[in-house]
């Protein structure tokens, strides 16, 4: 099998309102899509969600990027994964969003190849996967409100953005709690918003609260700082702009820095290097949490599959399509309240809908 042609697309979904995170506010959710066909009509799909102020790269830069990277994959075999990464890689390194929507295709290609499911693929069985929901920066008005109508829909945790100052983000915690009761776990997430201080005084105000974990607490450089937060509060830290990749991974348990680890396919170039960083995980005793960026349901189900099929990935954060004003995938998972089911059919299971793609700007490599 060779790969003959790849086109790319400048996939651009909107959100139904803005939002909010201490790094900045998202208007829309501007994507790219990678889809490479082969000599044998197999084809695969990949999306990669580019949150430039996490990953360092916008839709224009991917989508240039991407351009590059499929001239050096025209004529080789895409079932030879690690050697199509591994020429992109050396290439362009870097770039883990544009990376990411090449990985996810060759997958999909692979496991339609094989007949099989991508969970099954990778090696996996089915489990039950339930997806929290996150309530963005606002007033702690607005965000009570958030609170109590996930809540009412069945939550079986809710996910709480902060990274403000210490006085405001308390008064959120605490006036979430005091409106939802204290059966709901809340999972906090700063996005590298407070210093070691702020963190600390934080999470100690309200480590009584039932919050479950507090992700990237602070700035990504400062493993010392996450390693001390850690050690002065009993509210785990999870990481998640500290950690990349593989060698971001073999840092953070050296460090003792963390007790959980957010794995996200745009962060972490694709599902060959979030494997690496699962395992790793596994091995120090460390549980993962599968994470999203803004993807539309094609790169939330490889995620889900991808979770579905590693025991080690405990946590589930797969809510970034409920943002979304428009749907425009068939096929995928789908979700019962907060519950997600997987398709089983070969590949991904997913594809965007036709009608819709050919409205996108896209350009062909062959």
């Amino acid at each position: 099998m060779k790969i003959t042609q790849i086109s790319l697309y400048q996939y651009d979904i909107p959100l139904k309102a803005p939002i909010a995170i201490s790094l900045g506010t998202i208007e829309n959710a501007r994507n790219i899509l990678v889809e490479i066909q082969t000599d044998e009509r197999i084809t695969g799909w990949g999306e990669g969600s580019p949150f430039w102020m996490i990953v360092g790269e916008t839709q224009a830069s991917a989508l240039a990027a991407a351009d590059d990277m499929a001239k050096l994959l025209i004529g080789r075999d895409p079932l030879d994964i690690e050697g199509c990464l591994t020429a992109i890689t050396r290439y362009l390194p870097g770039h883990p969003t544009t990376r990411s929507a090449f990985d996810m295709a060759l997958y999909d290609l692979a496991s339609k190849t094989a007949r099989m499911p991508l969970y099954q693929f990778l090696g996996g069985t089915k489990k039950t996967l339930v997806t929290d929901e996150t309530i963005y920066i606002n007033t702690p008005e607005r965000m009570v409100d958030d609170a109590l109508r996930i809540q009412e829909k069945g939550a079986e945790a809710i996910k709480v953005k902060l990274g403000t100052n210490l006085h405001d983000d308390v008064a959120r915690i605490k006036a979430i709690r005091n409106a939802i009761g204290d059966t709901t776990p809340i999972r906090t997430d700063a996005n590298q918003g407070w210093d070691v201080v702020t963190a600390t005084g934080v999470l100690r105000a309200i480590g009584d609260w039932n919050v479950q974990y507090c992700e990237q607490p602070i700035k990504r450089h400062d493993i010392a700082g996450l390693r001390q937060i850690r050690q002065k509060t009993t509210v785990p830290i999870m990481a998640d702009e500290s950690l990349f990749d593989s060698v971001d991974a073999i840092r953070l348990v050296r460090e003792e820095a963390v007790d959980y680890f957010n794995i996200k396919l745009s962060k972490s170039g694709g599902i060959f290097d979030a494997l690496k960083i699962n395992a790793i995980g596994e091995a120090a005793g460390i549980p993962c949490m599968i994470g999203c960026m803004s993807e539309s349901r094609l790169a939330l189900t490889a995620n889900a599959h991808f979770a579905t099929a590693r025991q080690n990935i405990r946590f589930y954060d797969l809510d970034a399509c409920f943002e979304h004003a428009d749907d425009p995938v068939y096929g995928g998972i789908t979700y019962t309240g907060y519950q997600i089911e997987l398709p089983d059919a070969p590949g991904i299971g997913a594809e965007i809908d036709s009608a819709f793609l050919a409205k996108l700007p896209h350009k062909t490599i062959s």
